[in-house]
């Protein structure tokens, strides 16, 4: 499994985090199962194969990370989601924003680029032109304005 597909079950697990009265720790328990992914892929070719221990890990601190830094990635979303609300956004690629934002400040082995591109390629999957280039303005000016300092 890439990091690419591990990243996409990282914002899956997330959507439905903001879904679930689960904690992230008990929702990973749960779903991070080689009989659950086997009953999704019957409807998600992308959970055919079970993730190795080095995918299972970015899951796992992707999904807790973004869990505990929650109120801090929201606050950056607000800040440069100019003129929209986080209620506004689609909660799909509010999740991505989230992955890409937490990769940004705190997996220093993820190249800010890197993160930015992914979580673009992705948002075209689930979102339509508007959303996706939306998406990457906020992320753009997120690392010019915090990162980049």
């Amino acid at each position: 499994m890439t990091r690419i597909v591990a990243r996409e079950i990282a914002v899956h697990l997330l959507y439905e985090l903001d879904f679930a009265k689960l904690s992230a720790e008990e929702l990973l328990a749960d779903q991070l199962t080689e009989e659950n992914f086997a009953a999704l892929a019957k409807d998600e070719p992308m959970y055919e194969e079970y993730p190795e221990e080095p995918q299972l890990a970015y899951i796992r601190t992707v999904v807790t990370g973004v869990s505990e830094h929650r109120a801090e990635l929201d606050q950056y979303i607000e800040q440069y989601a100019v003129g929209w609300r986080l209620r506004r956004i689609p909660k799909v690629a509010a999740a991505i924003l989230r992955v890409a934002m937490f990769e940004v400040l705190y997996l220093p082995e993820v190249p800010d680029n890197a993160a930015i591109s992914a979580a673009v390629e992705l948002a075209k999957r689930y979102e339509d032109q508007k959303v996706v280039s939306f998406l990457n303005g906020i992320l753009g000016s997120f690392v010019r304005n915090e990162v980049q300092k």
